[in-house]
């Protein structure tokens, strides 16, 4: 079991989200699903009037990794502080998670890239660590958008 697993705030559209990292990610399921009570007598607040019966949260696995989805409201909004690391085999790996990840090309920078859902990663090579000792390559890392491993 992991003992620490990241909590996602998404603005209603968790189930889409989820359902988008499950198709992007190998070894990837839903575990289980919670809705929002339907009535008051079930727990529902006043507030949470228009969610009733709606997905409430998601727990799902990305590759082996725990995390929960949840679906509220537009009160918290994803930035680039937290971020999620894809350590990356090869170029070919790299290539494909930024191709399926990247869609705000404003926000790529260094390997870092931001999904459809406002979340941030960093598709970055396995052995990065031991590419950046080598000279010049974090001149060369800051110059790049999508992370060139032959330029390292």
């Amino acid at each position: 079991m992991q003992h620490i697993a990241p909590n996602l705030w998404f603005d209603g559209n968790a189930d889409e989200a989820v359902a988008y990292y499950i198709s992007v990610f190998p070894n990837s399921s839903v575990v289980s699903t919670q809705t929002y009570p339907e009535t008051a007598e079930d727990g529902l607040a006043d507030f949470q009037q228009d969610m009733a019966g709606k997905t409430l949260s998601i727990d799902f696995e990305l590759n082996g990794m725990s995390f929960t989805a949840i679906n509220a409201g537009p009160e918290f909004s994803f930035t680039e502080a937290i971020s999620f690391a894809i350590n990356c085999a090869d170029q070919e790996e790299i290539d494909f998670y930024w191709q399926a990840l990247s869609k705000f090309p404003e926000s790529e920078q260094c390997g870092w890239c931001k999904d459809q859902f406002g979340l941030s990663w960093q598709v970055v090579p396995a052995n990065m660590t031991e590419l950046m000792k080598r000279p010049r390559a974090y001149a060369h890392m800051m110059e790049m958008k999508k992370l060139q491993i032959s330029d390292l």
